[in-house]
């Protein structure tokens, strides 16, 4: 059987005139690199001007939003109730944490070792402070007296 025809059609040349077609392309790495000069969930963000300044916000709003995603997944496991507004409640905590979760995958995708160091100690120091209760609501047994 041959192949569609759509495959058989010579690669369409640029149209001269075309907006954005004579901008150089960002380098866009492959595989994991280390350096501050990185270009992370936005255009020249945070840059490649050589300010560390920005790296380290960059990686603090990395680290911040993945404990935020396990921040959110524990709150969204302290509510068990069947009633209406209870389940909208979850359901709306719920896709700020997919949304945000896959922010996160997005910046570790920059392929910059620093972005994904934050990203993992961000989800580990959430999970651990959702474990110890931080985010926990005090039960009556809590208050109780122990032996």
């Amino acid at each position: 059987m041959p192949p569609p025809a759509v495959w058989n059609m010579p690669p369409m040349a640029p149209t001269p005139g075309m907006p954005g077609m004579s901008m150089p392309m960002p380098e866009m790495h492959s595989a994991f690199y280390w350096g501050h000069r990185a270009q992370v969930l936005f255009r020249d963000w945070p840059g490649d001007r050589g300010d560390v300044g920005m790296y380290i916000l960059c990686l603090v709003v990395v680290f911040a939003l993945a404990a935020l995603v396990e921040a959110l997944s524990a709150a969204a496991k302290g509510v068990s109730s069947r009633r209406p507004a209870a389940v909208l409640a979850i359901t709306g905590i719920h896709a700020v944490k997919m949304g945000l979760a896959y922010v996160v995958m997005l910046a570790v995708m920059s392929f910059n070792v620093g972005v994904l160091l934050a990203a993992v100690a961000g989800h580990t120091i959430g999970y651990l402070l959702a474990r110890i209760g931080l985010f926990r609501r005090a039960t009556p047994q809590d208050d109780a007296p122990r032996k």
